[in-house]
Parts: structure tokens; C-alpha cells; sequence
């Protein structure tokens, strides 16, 4: 396995000296364009089967509810077993039901509903994957090297996006759906091949294993007690919403607009392609000299400039220059909101984080496609546009304050620090609540310097598991102060021993350096006496 720890960066395409990152990038910029050819034989294939809009719109459906319904058990499942195995067997599942519509659509046994049905398991697959790959990542390159590594899988799928449908639909015309599939199958095996010839270190199991429920939970509960996660989600869901106005838009302005016809939108898609390809192979420099959060402003409000000027340009090839510079910024936007989600959250809950960060993704979307329609509708395609580049506009001032942070703020490998409690009693995993309380002796002329560090105590002891946090203070001694957290459980507890970071430990040690009684504070635990005893929350 790759170094990841290194500091030292490289170029912009240094993650491709890695072997294994190399040929999964090769394999999977395969599987992509496979997928799109996919999806464009399976929308064909049902406007043949039925007439009916609404089954060749359930075709889409199919294919993205799956992530509405998996992006946060996929997270937490990505986060508790081997993901190289988990992304074998997701790429094997996808390669089994491809293989599967492919073989019954040649034998002519294919139907409306069980198209759908194996659209929806290759949408599983997708779902279960998206998670477990983004988090499989940090795994190959080096630390500094992260940042180059996700804009290079960004930039294959954008090329993947614009060569896909292009080549699906040249496909599907001369030999319709069915061998569109199975190349889709065999796409998959490539990087199937690649997983299961590499032999990743082995991963080091917790002290207590965990279940995917409360990994749900825990993920959750990261989430909301994660600032750096806050600012991820809603820049994404602030920019993504109005700009996926421009994708939702564009064949329509291709077709009615433009007149150009299916050829004519391949290439629409293609300069946006060309253009995330061409800011993979800048965008090291550019985080490098203006930062990840002036350059995610500048690049919000650049796509919205590219979609406001849609409504005046007619000229084909000036509108491809403009599509040209929209997926540099539709790049830099994602990439660097990407790379955020990745440096900035620790190992044992990434794949969580990724999968939180690709259904708000995803929702958002969602949703600025149907509201571009509706405007569409009423107002015209160009006119859409130009309000979709207005409210980018907007989004990018509104949300220039809201930190990204760099790998280099924020320190989130693993130190454990907290010594192992002693134990009287043999105590079950799954037994709970448990109560844990610090007391600390301070001096009382530093009272509210002490309550204001443990603020920051607060936000760690909740992110990494408790239920409930308090800090109290002695009325017979004013020095005299106590921590206090509830945890779901002795095996959740156990599991907050292994989750602090340097980061987390550094603050741990500002707030012991208040204590001027003898020794460590002292540390006690206490388990409800009835276990599973509903424990209060907040």
C-alpha cells in the first residue's frame, strides 16, 4: 500500500506513479463510460417497450433512488468492514445484474417491469459503492496528494459523462440495448481484476465492533457536532441546487435552441468534460496559491457567469468555449468540497461523511433539475439560466464565510490518548448507558477561560459518541468542576477511546492544563444498574 502519511507534494498527475491507483483509474474511467452507455440503452429500451412517459421516467428513478435509500447505511458499512472486499462485491453485483439485462434483452424475454427492476439493483450497487470508493482513496496516494487523486476520479467521470451517452447511443442504434448492457458488464471487470490482485494492509479491527445502526447513529451524530461538515453540506447544497439548472437545461437548449440535434449535445457535453479535465491539471496549483475557500467562491460564481451568458450567446462554438470554462468550474466547485469531506474528517467515519456529502449532493440536484423544469416551463430555457446564474451569484457571497479548512488546519489522524478505565466488574458490550465524569480542580480566577475551552470539548465529546454533555460546578467549591457525558453504551464507550485525533488531543491537553490539583483529574465511570435503561438525549 501507498504511503499516505507523506507530506511532501508532487504534481498535479503524481497519484498515477501509484500502480494500484493508476489501473483502478484506468478501470473505473472504463466502468463510467460504460454506465452511461447504460443509462442511455436502458431510456431507449423502455420508450420501446411502452409508450408511456411516465415508465421511461421511472427508468431515472430506478436509477437514482437507490442513493436516497443507501447513502447512509452505505456510509456506515463502508466504515465497518474491509472496503476493499465491499468494493468487490459491489462492482461484482453490478457486473451480475448488467449481465443479466444484457443477456435477457438479446433473448427478447426483457419486460418494462423487469428492466426497472434491474435497473433499480444496478442502482444498489452504485449506491453501496459511491462511499466505500471515495473513502478507498486515501488508501492509495499520499496524504498531499489527496487533493490531485479526487480531481483526477472527478475529471474521469465528467469525461466518462461526455463520451458515455455519445457512444451508447451510436451503440444502441446499430445493435440496440442488449450489447449496450453487456459491455456495461464487462466494464466492471476491470476494476474487480485490479481489487482483487492488490493486497491492501490489513485493516486494525476497533475493541468493539459495531453494529450498522448505531454506526448510522454515530455518523449522524458526527455530522451534526462537525463544523467543517456544515460548511461542506450547505456550500454544496447552495451551489449544486441552482447550478444543476445548466445540465437539467442543456438538450433542451441544444434541441430548440441551438438545433443541433443529438450529435450537437455529445459535444455540448463534451466541452464540459474537456473542461473538468483541463482543471484536474491545474487545480494542485491553483488550492496551493488562492486556497480551497476563495477558490470554491471564485469558481461558484464563474458557473454562474457561464450559465447567465447562455441567455445571450447563439453562436455554437462561443457557447462551447463557455461550457468549456463552466466544467472547469463545476470541478473546482466539487472537487475541492470533495477533498474537504476527505481531509478533514478521521478514518473511522469517512465513508459516513461521503455518503451524508453524496445524498445532499444528490437531493440537491435532484431537487434544481425539477425547479429548472418548472421555470422552463414557464419562462423559457434561457431565461432559466440566466436566474440559475443570478442565484449562483448570490450562493457565492452568501457562503464565501463558511470555512472548507485544508488537510494542513486541521490534524484528524488517530491518537488515542485516554488511559484504559479500571474495571471491578466484567461489564457486557452491549451493556448501557454509561455515564463518564472528569473532575478537574481549577483556579477560580480562570473559571470562564476554562468553561470557554470546554465548549470545544463539548463539540468532541459529542461527535465521537456521547449522547449528552454537561459541565457543572461545585457550590461548596468554586474551583471545583466536573465534565460529564452519556454514552449509548460500554462498547460505544470503548470505541470513544479510539476516535479522538491529534487535533481532539490537543485540546484535551489545553483543558488539563487547568487542573492544579495532585495528579490527573480523576476520571469515573458509571453503568446504568438496569441495563438498556432509556437514557435522556439533546
Amino acid at each position: 500500500m501507498s504511503d499516505t502519511t507523506g507530506a511532501r507534494p508532487r504534481g498535479t498527475l503524481a497519484p498515477l506513479h501509484h500502480v494500484t491507483f493508476r489501473w483502478l483509474w484506468i478501470a473505473s474511467a472504463v466502468s463510467n463510460i460504460g454506465t452511461w452507455m447504460q443509462n442511455v440503452g436502458a431510456a431507449w429500451l423502455m420508450a420501446l417497450l411502452s409508450p408511456s412517459p411516465l415508465l421511461v421516467a421511472l427508468v431515472q428513478t430506478a436509477t437514482s433512488l437507490p442513493v436516497f435509500l443507501l447513502g447512509i447505511p452505505a456510509g456506515a458499512i463502508a466504515d465497518i468492514v474491509d472496503r476493499r472486499k465491499l468494493l468487490i462485491w459491489t462492482q461484482t453485483w453490478m457486473l451480475g445484474a448488467a449481465g443479466i439485462l444484457g443477456v435477457t434483452t438479446i433473448a427478447g424475454h426483457i419486460s418494462p417491469w423487469s428492466l426497472l427492476l434491474l435497473t433499480f439493483a444496478l442502482g444498489i450497487g452504485s449506491a453501496m459503492n459511491g462511499p466505500a470508493w471515495n473513502a478507498f482513496v486515501p488508501q492509495l496516494v499520499r496524504r498531499a496528494e489527496l487533493p490531485a487523486a479526487i480531481a483526477l476520479n472527478s475529471a474521469s467521470f465528467n469525461l466518462a459523462r461526455a463520451v458515455g451517452p455519445a457512444l451508447g447511443g451510436a451503440l444502441v442504434a446499430a445493435t440496440g440495448a442488449g450489447p449496450a448492457f453487456l459491455l456495461n458488464a464487462l466494464s466492471f471487470v476491470g476494476v474487480v481484476a485490479v481489487l482483487w490482485i492488490w493486497r491492501a494492509r490489513p485493516r486494525e479491527s476497533p475493541q468493539a465492533e459495531e453494529r450498522i445502526a448505531s454506526a448510522m447513529l454515530a455518523g449522524i451524530r458526527y455530522v451534526r457536532f462537525a463544523p467543517p461538515m456544515h460548511s461542506v453540506l450547505i456550500r454544496s447544497a447552495a451551489f449544486v441546487t441552482p447550478a444543476s439548472a445548466l445540465w437539467a437545461m442543456l438538450p433542451v437548449l441544444a434541441k430548440t435552441e441551438l438545433h443541433s440535434g443529438s450529435s450537437g449535445y455529445g459535444v455540448l457535453l463534451g466541452c464540459l468534460g474537456a473542461g473538468s479535465i483541463l482543471s484536474a491539471t491545474i487545480i494542485a496549483r491553483m488550492r496551493e496559491r488562492f486556497g480551497p475557500n476563495l477558490l470554491a467562491s471564485v469558481a461558484t460564481a464563474l458557473f454562474g457567469i457561464v450559465s447567465a451568458s447562455l441567455f445571450w450567446l447563439g453562436h455554437f462554438g462561443f457557447i462551447c468555449l463557455a461550457l468549456m470554462l463552466g466544467g472547469m468550474s463545476w470541478m473546482m466547485v466539487n472537487a475541492n468540497l470533495n477533498i474537504a469531506t476527505q481531509t478533514n474528517t478521521p478514518t473511522w467515519v469517512r465513508a459516513r461523511a461521503l455518503g451524508m456529502y453524496l445524498l445532499a449532493f444528490q437531493s440537491a440536484f435532484a431537487v434544481g433539475s425539477a425547479l429548472a423544469g418548472i421555470f422552463a416551463e414557464r419562462f423559457g430555457v434561457r431565461y432559466t439560466l440566466l436566474g440559475a446564474g443570478v442565484c449562483l451569484f448570490v450562493s457565492a457571497a452568501a457562503t464565501a464565510r463558511l470555512r472548507l479548512g485544508s488537510a494542513e488546519q486541521t490534524e484528524v489522524s488517530a491518537a488515542p490518548s485516554w488511559p484504559e478505565p479500571t474495571m471491578a466488574m466484567d461489564i457486557p458490550p452491549e451493556h448501557g448507558p454509561v455515564l463518564v465524569a472528569v473532575e478537574y480542580e481549577i483556579d477560580p480566577a480562570r473559571r470562564e477561560e476554562f468553561i470557554q475551552l470546554m465548549r470545544g470539548m463539548k463539540m468532541i465529546r459529542r461527535r465521537d459518541g456521547a449522547m449528552r454533555w454537561g459541565l457543572y460546578q461545585d457550590v461548596s467549591a468554586p474551583g471545583r468542576m466536573r465534565e460529564s457525558f452519556l454514552v449509548e453504551s460500554w462498547a460505544e464507550h470503548l470505541r470513544q477511546h479510539e476516535r479522538m485525533t491529534a487535533a481532539d488531543r490537543e485540546v484535551q491537553r489545553q483543558a488539563l492544563s487547568f487542573h492544579v490539583g495532585e495528579g490527573a483529574p480523576e476520571v469515573k465511570h458509571w453503568v446504568a444498574a438496569e441495563p438498556h435503561e432509556e437514557a435522556p438525549r439533546d
